[in-house]
């Protein structure tokens, strides 16, 4: 009996030994240890996003000049663009931190106008490729996960007031100079010798009408046909950006 207790006496100890060794193995030094605990914290943010428009078309209308139109627009895709600006986060507690994060985005939008009643035209249709020019300062609520060696994931929600810089002119489709967009996101912080880097995810949608309907279009203008084809536009964009603290 006193040799089977023995036996599991050293059967636990090397067990015991092993559970340890593996957790020290698991456990690193950490990177910047004290970063997260300063109130608060500065840095610049540069990325990469998609942006798309989202239309409303009329359909089948008639115009001042009495004239029947159904014309569609669309974008047919993605396009990309590019953001930069800085940043600012002030801590709340463990978890909980608020971001402000003044950024330029730049991009393009490329519109294709569809004519239902003239399909001859769509052979060679219309077409408004647009440069979008947004200044705006996102405000941002993170909620992080507890820190396990030198990464530290994420998740986000804000808004984000945008100034359009944009001047369309005398084109087909007319965005305002201001609208606001809601963002979600999620992210993970790297904690590395020198600095932290947080590459982040998020969504942006547009929460207002982004069409400028008060637009003063002649009725000899050409373009009153296509201007008036669409009567709400939601902008939206995927962006992926990267934060160096």
């Amino acid at each position: 009996m006193r040799y089977r207790l023995l036996l599991l006496i050293i059967i636990f100890n090397c067990q015991f030994s092993i559970v340890n060794s593996a957790s020290a193995q698991d456990e690193r030094v950490q990177n910047r240890p004290y970063t997260d605990l300063r109130p608060l914290h500065f840095g610049i943010v540069v990325g990469t996003n998609l942006q798309d428009t989202e239309f409303r078309n009329v359909g089948l209308t008639t115009l001042r000049t009495g004239e029947q139109s159904e014309i569609y627009c669309e974008q047919d895709s993605w396009d990309m663009g590019f953001n930069v600006g800085v940043l600012m986060e002030a801590r709340l507690n463990q978890h909980f931190a608020l971001r402000v994060a003044p950024q330029l985005y730049f991009g393009t939008h490329n519109y294709r106008f569809n004519n239902v009643l003239h399909p001859e035209e769509n052979r060679d249709p219309k077409t408004q490729s647009m440069r979008a020019v947004y200044v705006g300062a996102n405000l941002d609520l993170i909620f992080a996960a507890q820190r396990w060696n030198n990464h530290r994931p994420y998740i986000m929600a804000g808004v984000a007031p945008m100034i359009n810089l944009t001047n369309t002119g005398n084109d087909y489709i007319q965005m305002k100079k201001s609208e606001v967009f809601v963002e979600v996101g999620l992210g993970c912080d790297f904690y590395l010798p020198f600095f932290k880097l947080r590459p982040e995810l998020k969504f942006m949608y547009g929460l207002t009408n982004a069409l400028n309907t008060n637009r003063d279009i002649k009725d000899d203008n050409p373009i009153l046909p296509y201007a008036s084809a669409v009567d709400k536009a939601t902008n939206k964009m995927i962006v992926l950006s990267f934060y160096f603290e």
